[in-house]
């Protein structure tokens, strides 16, 4: 089984149509599109998962630089996400330990 990264599509896609633009390849397990968390709306990608490997060679192979809508579709393979830091990065200053105390600069 092959996880398929698909972007630079339309904001209007749906997921049917992601579905139908590979089934010509093969056999789809899902397709799925990425959505805003606020707003509901697409990110312009989205992953498509493919049941046979040589299938989703084949599909990578003729779908990547592909016109979709006007726009060249990037189709490759997806790479695992990585992982994300608790509060927006920076370590949030939770594991410090306590203060020292400092002499006043006067």
């Amino acid at each position: 089984m092959k996880k398929i990264y698909v972007g630079n599509f339309s904001f209007h896609m749906t997921e049917p149509e992601l579905r139908a633009l590979f089934e010509p390849f093969g056999s789809i397990e899902s397709a799925s599109i990425a959505t805003d968390r606020d707003t509901g709306r697409s990110r312009g990608f989205g992953f498509v998962q493919m049941a046979n490997d040589a299938e989703a060679e084949k599909a990578m192979a003729a779908l990547n630089g592909k016109d979709s809508g006007g726009r060249a579709l990037t189709v490759n393979e997806a790479r695992p996400q990585a992982p994300r830091s608790g509060f927006g990065g920076g370590g949030g200053g939770r594991d410090r330990g306590p203060r020292e105390r400092r002499e006043p600069r006067w």
